[in-house]
Formats: C-alpha cells, structure tokens, sequence
C-alpha cells in the first residue's frame, strides 16, 4: 500500500523521525513546518493524509484541520492529530474540528503504521467513488457537510465482549443516543449481524475461550458486512493480533484500559466515515440507474438493453436453453399526441409500461426501445410460447381504454414482431433486425396483429 502523505510539525527533529518511519514503509512524504505551509502544500498537491502537530506557533493544528475541512478540495483528506496533550477535551476539540484520529506523542510504532494505513485504505476508496460520482456527474458531494457533523444518534451497534468492566465503560460512552446490543460470544454475534443492520461493530479481541480476530476475518467475509466498520478493543500486550487484524481490514482500535472520551471520539469518527462512504455509494448507485433507466417509464434503455442481451444469448447458447423477443409498437402514437396532447401520449406510455409489468415473468427484461417502442426479452422461452404471451398482451391493451390523468378514456392497440435465438451465430442485433422486420409486416397488415419472423 503506497500514498502521497503529509508530515506537519514545527520541530524539525520530530518531522525527521515520521519522514523515516514512513519511508521505511514505502509512503511518498512530504514535510512542512508550519500550517500556513501545510495549507499551502495542501492546495497544491493531491495528498491521501495528513499527520498534523497540534501545538504550533501561528495556526495550530486545530485552526489547519478546520481549514482544511471547509474547503471543498480538502475537506475529504484524512488528518492524524499528533499531539503531547492527551486531554480528553484537547480529542473532542480535535474531532469537532474535522480530525479523523490522534496519536498521542511519544508515537509507537504499531499505533502509527494502524492509524496511517488504516485511513489511507478509507481515502483510497472515498477517491474511487468520488471519481465514479463525477464521471457519471451525478449530483455535487459537499464534502464538509459530512466530515465535520459527527453524530451518534440512531447509529445501530453491535459490541461483542464478555468483560464486564469494558461493557461498562462501553454502555457509559455510547450513552443513550445509539441503539447498542451487546453480546459475549462469536456464535451470537454472527447470529445478530445475519438478522440485523449495524453500522459499526466494535470486537474485544480477547474473548474468553474464543478467538476475537477470527470472529473480525468471518464478519469481513460476508458480502453485506464488507463495509461496516469494525473497531477492535484489544489489551496492551497484543500488537502481533492487531498487526494481522490490519492486514485484512479492521477500521480502528483502542487499548485497555479503556478512556471514554476516547472511545466515544472514535466511535464517532466511524460512523461519520460510514457515512461518507454510505452517500458516496448511494450516488453512485443512483448515477449507474439514471444511466440504465428511462425517465419518463421507469423501465430499462436501450443502453442496458445492449449489454445485458450479449451476455444473455451467450448463456442461452452455452446451455441450449431458447430466447425469444417481443418488439411492440404502439399503434398510431403520432395521432394520439396530436388529437389529445403530449402530456396525454406520455399517461399513455407509462400505462403501457405498467401492463407490460404485469403481464410478463419477473425473469423477462422489458426495455423502452425508443419512442412508443417497447421490447421484451423472454429467457427460457420457445418462440410458441411467445407468440400466446404476445396475443394476450395485444388482447388486454386492445380490451381496456387508457385513461388519463385529465380523465379521457382513449383506445389503444398495439402491433408486435416477434423473433428468436437461432444459434450460436445469432446476435443482439440480428435478432432485433428479424423482429423490427415481422413488427413492420404486422403493421403492413393492418396493425393491432401479432407477427413472427420468417
């Protein structure tokens, strides 16, 4: 794991001693000894952290991180507290200000490298979907909204540990405002993270006769836990776990005995990651639909049409199963616009969408071809099938006029070509051609008919 990583501390001496740790594990450093310079630097270069001194004259290291978290190309840089206060108001002032962890000086070794890769993973991940999010430019993220809102309440936790004093403490800090479960054993906790939704676990890697870090690796194992955050509570003598827990991808953890400012603050800290990482996720999702969806219908596109028949036939191909489509057009659209308005041929439209829906198998993709042209395609269907399902669907659009939003009751019918796979030759776009040619030859018929490609 590499990163472009940013050491800032006015005491040259303490600059040095980060800068050779770090090289020593391949990070790309660069130095300043002052926050007017790190600001500087900052805005200059793509940075993937920030280890930031707390007490500096000029601007602090508190003026820097909330600078840093209020500028928008900033704000999503991960910044280390690095400071000789160990106060639990000097964390909370830090977490208020956007930091996103603390070392304590003299810094450890094990505590530095967990702190760094940790969050160079989490920025890693925050730019690929920041990078997915502004190529399909879905709507604008304000970074600082996120990053600087830390909030406990209706978070869902799960705590997995079977001592009572860290229980206590633990129900102490997480307070009222969350939703905590607590349990004792790994079978219990599997269990509670399989029927409900956490959006942090937090795993005593000592439990009593169970080993707490395999517990961590079968969490992460399990598709729908992959991006909970898991905050371990370890004891002092146990960095050889936490360096193997690092290594598949536990979030954080904290040292008995545990200090409760300290635990709330990065319990904190998660859930607000989470979070960012939540909306990011969202908006991708929500851009890769709009990219495959048709506004107006709600059904597929064209574009998701072409990819997903290619895939589809090559499969039907490769077991020998049939695939058959249905091409509709409905009949005289152009007039209907015309006679009654376009908002009227738009009611039209998605009330034909929505028979479609009903009318078909939930394994069919049924896919707004362009204009009033709808195309259905029916796996594991012989083309004598289709043709029945066709005639009934031109049956029940003819039997029932659409009525519109303003009331009118207006007749449609609908012309349908039909065609199947022919082999392992055939294509996306043969087998569409066929059926365009028997929708032409229905409609040279007469229309409201039902036609097969030759």
């Amino acid at each position: 794991m590499t990163a472009r990583i940013l050491v800032v501390d006015d005491v040259a001496a303490n600059v040095r001693l980060l800068e050779a740790r770090l090289q020593l594990d391949y990070f790309d450093v660069r130095t300043a000894l002052s926050g007017e310079a790190a600001l500087e630097i900052a805005s200059r270069e793509r940075l993937d952290l920030i280890l930031l001194d707390v007490m500096m004259p000029g601007l602090t290291g508190f003026d820097v991180c909330k600078a840093l978290k209020n500028q928008a190309e900033t704000a999503d840089i991960p910044v280390i507290m690095v400071t000789a206060l160990d106060s639990a108001e000097d964390k909370v002032k830090g977490l208020r200000c956007g930091a996103d962890d603390f070392l304590t000086k003299p810094v450890s070794e094990i505590e530095l490298l967990t702190r760094v890769r940790s969050l160079v993973r989490l920025k890693s991940v925050t730019d690929e979907l920041n990078l997915r999010a502004a190529a399909m430019q879905s709507v604008g993220v304000d970074s600082r909204a996120i990053f600087t809102s830390p909030q406990l309440k209706g978070s869902r936790i799960l705590v997995v540990d079977d001592r009572e004093s860290s229980t206590r403490h633990l129900r102490k800090a997480l307070g009222r405002e969350v939703d905590a479960d607590f349990v004792s054993t790994a079978p219990e906790a599997l269990a509670a993270v399989e029927t409900s939704v956490y959006d942090l676990l937090i795993v005593s890697l000592s439990l009593s006769g169970q080993d707490g870090l395999r517990l961590c690796s079968q969490i992460k194992s399990i598709d729908h836990l992959r991006y909970v955050p898991i905050l371990i509570v370890s004891d002092p003598d146990e960095s050889a776990k936490l360096r193997r827990a690092l290594d598949f991808g536990i979030n954080d953890y904290i040292v008995r005995p545990l200090d409760e400012a300290e635990l709330r603050a990065r319990v904190t800290t998660q859930l607000r990651r989470k979070r960012y990482s939540d909306r990011l996720r969202s908006m991708v999702t929500n851009a890769v639909e709009l990219a495959i969806t048709d506004p107006l219908t709600g059904l597929h596109n064209r574009r998701y049409l072409d990819s997903h028949l290619v895939s589809l036939l090559s499969r039907s191909v490769e077991h020998g199963k049939p695939v058959s489509i249905l091409l509709f057009d409905i009949d005289f659209f152009k007039s209907i616009n015309d006679r009654y308005g376009h908002d009227a041929g738009d009611d039209v439209l998605r009330e034909f969408s929505t028979r479609l829906r009903k009318g078909v198998r939930g394994i069919d993709l049924i896919v707004r071809f362009g204009g009033e042209e709808f195309l259905v395609v029916m796996p594991e269907t012989a083309i004598e099938q289709a043709v029945m399902i066709a005639e009934r669907l031109r049956g029940d659009v003819e039997a029932e006029p659409f009525t519109t939003r303003e009331g009118q009751k207006l007749p449609v019918t609908v012309s349908i070509g039909l065609s199947r796979l022919e082999g392992p030759e055939d294509t996306p776009g043969k087998l569409i051609k066929r059926a365009d040619k028997a929708l032409y030859e229905a409609k040279a018929a007469g229309r409201n008919r039902v036609a097969q490609a030759a």
